[in-house]
């Protein structure tokens, strides 16, 4: 068996103590799970033991990794990957992240893949509310490629952003055109799926992105599309909720060790 932990526990983690709850994840123990907030994390460990899996709350990182997990689930936030990621991958522990934001920043993501190499350990990124990642490795891998990403959101999901403007309310409008690099300097969350279509294909300085306001407009759109010289490939993903970033998480888990790997 594989020891698991969690680090933060809100929505998307509580989907990924469900699967291991109903069996879903056979392969991995629960043993712990990390919030700074402590009422959060004995919520979700006392959830755990009402269904007979033995889980305990912290609210520290470094007593969590005491447990010596061999994965660890980040759902946080970019910040907060980035504050996790280093010490948790010298502890010997993968990590399955959704906080794919915080690989824009190409100092960190090099010092991430030192030591996670150094200590035997990776980093897992979860396709979140996107998809594709083997089509646009591979055409990348092709050469001469080119790749754009597109995100469509309710006008008011956008309220109180930098990009707002009131005329969003009644007409659709691109409210951001730039790099994976640049949204996700402005959509710290918003954006984390198109920093992944990067890291899967040309990069976030060149990975182009956009996003549109909709008026009435419920969920997501991610729409990623590659071309080079002999392949052109569109994955195009509505969500109405953000619930397929956590079933993401327990699919990327289930795939780390089915002897069948998509």
């Amino acid at each position: 068996m594989k020891r698991l932990v969690i680090a933060g526990c809100g929505y998307l983690a509580e989907i990924v103590a469900n699967a291991v709850i109903y069996g879903l994840l056979p392969d991995y123990d629960l043993v712990g799970v990390y919030s700074r907030t402590a009422a959060k994390a004995d919520r979700l460990a006392n959830k755990m033991k009402q269904h007979g899996v033995s889980c305990a709350a912290y609210t520290s990182l470094e007593d969590l990794l005491t447990l010596k997990p061999d994965y660890l689930v980040e759902t946080t936030t970019p910040a907060g990957m980035k504050e996790i990621a280093l010490p948790t991958l010298k502890n010997g522990t993968s990590i399955i992240t959704l906080s794919i934001g915080a690989l824009a920043d190409t100092a960190f993501l090099e010092e991430v893949k030192k030591v996670a190499k150094e200590n035997g350990s990776r980093v897992y990124i979860a396709s979140g509310a996107t998809g594709g990642f083997d089509v646009l490795r591979t055409a990348t891998l092709m050469g001469n490629a080119q790749a754009r990403f597109f995100n469509e959101k309710g006008s008011h999901r956008l309220r109180g952003s930098v990009v707002y403007d009131p005329i969003i309310e009644t007409e659709k409008k691109i409210v951001f055109s730039g790099t994976a690099r640049e949204a996700i300097g402005v959509f710290p969350t918003g954006l984390n799926v198109s920093v992944a279509a990067s890291l899967a294909s040309v990069g976030p300085e060149e990975m182009q992105v956009t996003m549109q306001a909709t008026p009435g407009f419920a969920g997501d759109t991610q729409r990623v599309e590659i071309k080079n010289d002999q392949v052109h490939a569109v994955v195009d993903v509505y969500s109405a909720t953000p619930e397929i970033a956590g079933w993401s998480v327990v699919s990327t888990l289930i795939n780390i060790t089915s002897p069948i790997v998509f």
